[in-house]
């Protein structure tokens, strides 16, 4: 196995993209610590990846406060004694996401901004000083085809996911010499919980329909795809990969 015995932490780890990233590192020999916001849905995720509690664990995190973000880091410490994996994947997505540009307040941009961004930056921060301290580590960012090709009423998502893309290779630079590889996986459209019903749910709320556009493999991604990525990124595979983002869309930018 690819990651036999390293440690994974993954906000967001407990739905959607998260999950199927949480399931990949796992069959490739991971242990986890997944955290959300909400402790019960984590809770329900680490059951269901390993009956036994003793693999992968859950804890309650809010990625958007240090407090919180710090706390979650000595906690996985203390639960697995290091941290190998980062998975910077918690963000706001979907149609709460969303808001007219003239329309959008100063409360919802910071809202976007703080999860998706910061938190991967404060999430970085607190992991990788550990990581320093062993002279080695991988964290992962997860992006958005958002980043590249603008979605309509998404200006703070678009610019928290491009922002992602900025805060990788500068991550990349920084942490270079310590031993620590950062990338970065742009997923396309995952079929995940929240966006099953996405295209009427945007025909609803205005959004053109050349907004959604079909792949050139005529599906929606998989969760366990991104996964695949992420365990591939991870490994010692990927060992000259570094400050590089995998675009996983099924040729969505082509268009």
């Amino acid at each position: 196995m690819k990651l036999n015995d390293r440690v994974a932490l993954i906000t967001g780890g407990g739905t959607g993209i998260g999950k199927g990233i949480a399931r990949a590192l796992l069959k490739e020999g991971s242990k986890l610590m997944l955290a959300q916001r909400r402790l019960a849905v984590a809770q329900q995720t680490a059951s269901e990846l390993d009956p036994t509690g003793i693999r992968v664990k859950a804890r309650a995190c809010d990625v958007s406060s240090r407090q919180q973000v710090q706390q979650l880091v000595k906690e996985t410490l203390q639960e697995f004694g290091q941290i190998d994996i980062l998975v910077n994947n918690a963000a706001i997505t979907g149609m709460p996401a969303l808001s007219p540009f003239l329309d959008c307040s100063d409360e919802t941009w910071d809202t976007i901004l703080d999860v998706n961004l910061k938190g991967a930056f404060m999430c970085s921060q607190e992991a990788a000083r550990h990581m320093v301290s062993r002279g080695k580590g991988v964290i992962l960012n997860i992006s958005s085809v958002g980043a590249f090709a603008a979605q309509q009423r998404a200006a703070a998502y678009c610019a928290s996911k491009a922002g992602m893309e900025g805060l990788t290779k500068a991550m990349a630079l920084d942490l270079a010499d310590a031993g620590i590889r950062v990338n970065c996986i742009a997923p396309g459209d995952i079929v995940v919980e929240k966006n099953r019903q996405i295209a009427q749910e945007l025909a609803e709320a205005g959004v053109k329909r050349d907004y959604v556009r079909k792949t050139p493999l005529a599906r929606r991604g998989l969760p366990e795809e991104i996964g695949n990525a992420a365990a591939f990124l991870a490994s010692d595979g990927a060992s000259f990969v570094h400050g590089a983002t995998l675009i996983v869309d099924g040729g969505f930018l082509i268009y």
